[in-house]
């Protein structure tokens, strides 16, 4: 399996590749797999069989934000540290962007295979992503597998023709919201809405000021339910103004585990925006 500077392109967003990944074959599939970023985790865990995950990242167990956490409970995990994974003897590393330069750079010097990868910004850069990664570990049937299931989910998702857009918030738990440019708003704008954020300023992910939102509150807000999750976001949505707009600005429950990532997180993302949408529309009719 060649790695070119082409293939790196195209599968974007991998952004590198360690010394010995660039290398110019690989003859074997990775047996012993550590993932550092837990959206590489869910994918890694749809593609590979459980015996060649040798670590998940520590975020994967936290079911606050993890979408997976009920897998990856089974699973050793580390929290980033080039000791950690060095003594896991890993024959392949998924890593971020996030991933600590320290960490990276040691995997480098050490000869150790790995991947670095961006945040997906579109439906198309996540599936990109899960080809790359599949094509890393030996999975690619899984990986078209998985490609197939994420197509047909969000085309399943797609709201009946004539039906009009509702302009919907998506409110991050710690007060941020997902902009234009984000993988979440391509997601509204495919399951019949249009992100309001755009109308508060917010370029990519941005803070909505109390004011902005009673002053003009969207037809749907869409965060963990009741303000739960992180306390800045639950200060804000349980904040006694808000009753004001009631009337104007409806609720719906979207937990944070599905702001985060792509991937397979891609097939609850839609499943809860499709019933965010039916629901209002049910009280709306």
């Amino acid at each position: 399996m060649r790695l070119t500077r082409r293939a790196l392109l195209v599968a974007a967003p991998a952004l590198a590749l360690g010394a010995t990944v660039r290398a110019a074959a690989r003859d074997a599939r990775p047996m012993r797999i550590v993932s550092l970023n837990p959206c590489l985790d869910a994918i890694l865990l749809r593609l590979a069989e459980p015996a060649r995950v040798a670590a998940l990242s520590h975020y994967a167990r936290d079911a606050r934000t993890s979408a997976v956490a009920a897998e990856a409970s089974s699973f050793p995990f580390t929290y980033e540290t080039a000791e950690e994974i060095v003594a896991l003897r890993p024959d392949l590393v998924l890593a971020s962007r996030h991933t600590a330069i320290a960490t990276r750079n040691a995997l480098e010097r050490l000869g150790i295979p790995f991947a670095l990868f961006g945040v997906p910004d579109t439906v198309e850069d996540s599936l990109a992503q899960i080809a790359e990664i599949a094509r890393l570990t030996g999975a690619e049937a899984q990986g078209a597998m998985l490609e197939r299931e994420i197509r047909a989910a969000i085309a399943a998702a797609a709201p009946p023709p004539g039906l009009r857009p509702i302009a919907a918030l998506i409110l991050q738990g710690r007060g941020l919201a997902a902009g234009p440019g984000t993988l979440l708003d391509e997601m509204l704008a495919r399951t019949g809405f249009v992100n309001a954020a755009a109308r508060y300023g917010v370029v990519y992910w941005g803070e909505v000021p109390l004011e902005l939102l009673i002053a003009d509150p969207p037809q749907l807000l869409l965060s963990e339910a009741d303000g739960a999750g992180f306390s800045q976001a639950g200060r804000m949505l349980g904040h006694p103004a808000l009753a004001a707009v009631s009337g104007r600005m409806a609720r719906a429950a979207f937990p944070e585990t599905l702001f985060y990532c792509g991937g397979p997180v891609l097939l609850k993302t839609a499943a809860a925006l499709v019933a965010a949408r039916d629901a209002y529309w049910a009280a709306h009719a």
